[in-house]
């Protein structure tokens, strides 16, 4: 399993054009992350959540800057065609967590479990993008930097979702489980909804179409050419509009 998984993360990141666009993609979400992360360290109580809030949305907006400027460097590379077709304002987001949380609306142990089960997911993405990115070192480099301070991430969430919720940890981990998978699956069903359609229309282009169009043209054929007459009694006077 983990082998299928390095092939496709291997076929994800060997076309530069694809790579230059998940890298642009990953700066506007860290830095996107980083702005909820300083939201949630004004709204904390806890002065140790605040410090520790506030170093990880400077770490969001680090990794957003060598994200964007790798991104961009590998862009200068490209043919003028193929860097003209990156997408740089395409939010698909890669660390998910807080795009599934309203920071406002939930304390700080939801926050603490959603920010933990992101960053370990991100980690092990990143890792196997280190693994995969030999081909490119500068790229390379970029992940190695991130990885190491998603690891810290990772770390500190867990040991003060123990500090502040102790007896429920456990269970404010499961909750953040599920609503992840729910939102996966939203977005999964969403995304297999859009490509049943699209084939659904293609059929009927190329299935219906064509049909309707025989049945009009037989139907033509039936007709009489030149001005037909009108029905007699359709030449009365007229003595109403309608």
């Amino acid at each position: 399993m983990r082998s299928i998984f390095s092939a496709i993360h291997w076929l994800a990141w060997r076309n530069p054009r694809r790579r230059a666009q998940n890298l642009l993609r990953f700066a506007e979400v860290e830095a996107d992350g980083g702005r909820d992360i300083v939201r949630a360290a004004e709204l904390t109580p806890d002065p140790v959540l605040r410090r520790l809030f506030l170093k990880h949305a400077l770490d969001e907006q680090r990794h957003a800057d060598l994200f964007r400027a790798r991104g961009l460097a590998l862009i200068r590379t490209l043919p003028r065609e193929a860097a003209a077709g990156v997408r740089a304002d395409w939010l698909t987001p890669g660390e998910r967590g807080l795009d599934d949380l309203r920071v406002e609306s939930e304390g700080d142990e939801a926050l603490l479990a959603f920010l933990h089960l992101s960053e370990k997911q991100a980690a092990r993405d990143f890792a196997n993008y280190v693994a995969v990115l030999g081909g490119d070192p500068p790229t390379q480099a970029v992940f190695e930097k991130v990885l190491h301070d998603e690891t810290f991430h990772m770390t500190y969430t867990r040991r003060e979702l123990d500090r502040v919720a102790p007896e429920q940890a456990a269970g404010r981990l499961w909750m953040a489980r599920l609503r992840r998978f729910w939102k996966a699956y939203l977005r999964l069903a969403a995304g297999l909804a859009g490509l049943f359609g699209a084939i659904i229309l293609t059929l009927q282009y190329y299935l219906l179409l064509p049909a309707f169009a025989l049945l009009a043209r037989r139907a033509a054929r039936k007709e009489p050419e030149g001005w037909s007459a009108v029905a007699p009694t359709r030449n009365g006077p007229l003595e109403r509009q309608y």
